[in-house]
């Protein structure tokens, strides 16, 4: 088997991101992290685990995501770090770099104007910082390899 791999996104637009990125994985042994409870069975995106979802003004939930979070990287230990969104993601990139694993944000393709919120704070912790647009990554300097949608 490949790499250890963490690959998180909070339900919704995010999640279905991250499943069209899924085929990269395939040869790797992958842990999927998500905020609501069943979309990994809906897709057979197993094993899976369930973390708290949270906001920027939900205080306690960010602690009770982060612990969470922090936990599944303890058990998992992750080479690699993938996120298509959103705070728990960035949360994701954050503690996974600071297990040593590298990183990779991947910015919602219904931002086309700018990076989200998280994804902007993601910057500093991802090793592979990516639009899904080719004008907003140039503006941010981030990189462009294509949309996922």
């Amino acid at each position: 088997m490949g790499k250890r791999v963490l690959a998180v996104a909070s339900g919704g637009g995010h999640w279905q991101q991250l499943q069209l990125l899924r085929s990269g994985f395939s040869h790797h042994d992958v842990l999927f992290l998500t905020t609501l409870p069943g979309l990994p069975e809906q897709v057979g995106a197993l094993p899976a685990a369930i973390v708290p979802d949270c906001s920027r003004d939900e205080k306690r939930a960010i602690v009770a995501c982060t612990l969470a979070i922090g936990l599944q990287i303890l058990r998992h230990k992750p080479d690699v770090v993938i996120s298509t969104g959103a705070l728990p993601g960035l949360i994701a990139l954050v503690l996974g770099r600071m297990a040593r694993a590298r990183t990779i944000w991947v910015d919602s393709v219904a931002n086309a104007e700018e990076f989200s919120m998280s994804g902007r704070h993601a910057r500093r912790f991802a090793d592979l910082w990516l639009s899904q647009w080719e004008v907003v990554a140039e503006a941010a300097g981030a990189e462009y390899a294509g949309a996922l949608l």
